[in-house]
């Protein structure tokens, strides 16, 4: 199985001038753990997720003035669609993270996440058991 195949092809996609604030609620609001984040002015795509923040409120930072520019990663491990999801699971376990972008050439494509592997491997072992 490939990482197409998992992955969330409907991406949230905030701004790097977006508050922490704006951020959390658009990802509760979908019911997502992370947000691509693209910022105009430079090449790249970046990452924002529920654990930068955490980081950030446990930092005892302000969520409605902290901007999600200061708090994403921006050196972001990305997947290609053609990735087996053994090889996506492999990268976020060595890189201790949760969620891989995935690019088709230079464009998001999607997102996947520890929860996407789990779900469609769980969905195929109960097909084989039955």
């Amino acid at each position: 199985m490939q990482v197409r195949d998992a992955m969330s092809s409907q991406v949230l996609v905030v701004g790097p001038e977006h508050t922490l604030r704006q951020a959390a609620r658009m990802m509760s609001a979908r019911g997502v753990g992370s947000a691509v984040v693209i910022d105009p002015d430079s090449e790249g795509v970046g990452i924002m997720t529920e654990r930068d923040v955490l980081k950030a409120i446990g930092a005892g930072l302000d969520c409605d003035v902290e901007r999600t520019g200061a708090h994403l990663t921006w050196d972001v491990v990305y997947a290609g669609p053609e990735w087996t999801l053994a090889e996506a699971a492999a990268a976020m376990a060595r890189g201790g993270f949760r969620h891989l972008v995935v690019l088709d050439g230079r464009e998001v494509a999607g997102v996947i996440s520890v929860r996407d592997i789990m779900r469609v491997w769980s969905e195929s072992q109960a097909v084989a058991t039955t």
